[in-house]
């Protein structure tokens, strides 16, 4: 199947700046300006991980935290993508805004969230959504639904009264970002494209070829 040449115009990235001394920064306006455009989760992004073998895999999770320190997204880390964290503590995000014509990439180091980081965010989560933590074996076999529904079931007759505990399981991950790259869409794919990346005087930024 060969796919025709699809090409959008993306008008509004004609006047694009990258004035921002520190990428945090010029994420977050990028980021504010996702969510008045996207219609469903403007903080999506895919996480690539690999294992200590260096085969990759992706996929998508929502960012729940951003500051200096670094990007903050949970998950199960006995699931795959934790598992090769805890073999190769290494991470890139990619958020995409089609609406926007424009995509940021994150590369660094990962580290988990403190106790108390992960408990405060556990407890701000429906509580649907914190028996769903404890009831999926992320990334395990499953033979049937019904299976899932039954540990549901059985979670919520535990928990039915009083708080949902977060299991040690559930942890928050940072990406402590060390290379930034920020992408604009414009006519005839001469896109703009800027980088920060980290050093030990700050931060240096760079222009690069579409």
């Amino acid at each position: 199947m060969e796919l025709c040449p699809l090409a959008n115009e993306f008008e509004h990235n004609d006047d694009i700046t990258f004035e921002a001394d520190n990428p945090v920064a010029l994420f977050n306006d990028w980021l504010a300006k996702a969510e008045e455009k996207e219609p469903v989760n403007p903080n999506a992004c895919a996480v690539a991980t690999a294992d200590k073998s260096g085969k990759p895999s992706v996929r998508m999770v929502l960012l729940k935290g951003i500051d200096e320190r670094g990007f903050v997204f949970y998950t199960n880390s006995e699931s795959q993508k934790g598992e090769e964290l805890a073999e190769n503590p290494r991470a890139s995000l990619c958020f995409y805004w089609k609406s926007m014509g424009r995509e940021v990439r994150v590369d660094g180091p990962v580290e988990k969230v403190t106790v108390e980081e992960a408990d405060a965010y556990f407890d701000s989560r429906s509580r649907g959504s914190q028996i769903g933590a404890w009831s999926s074996k992320q990334s395990s076999v499953l033979e049937s639904r019904f299976e899932l529904e039954k540990r549901i079931a059985q979670f919520t007759a535990k928990f039915h009264i009083g708080k949902v505990p977060r299991p040690e399981f559930w942890e928050g991950y940072r990406v402590k970002h060390e290379k930034v790259e920020f992408w604009a869409e414009k006519r005839f794919r001469l896109h703009e494209r800027f980088v920060y990346i980290r050093t030990d005087q700050g931060w240096q930024t760079e222009r690069l070829y579409p």
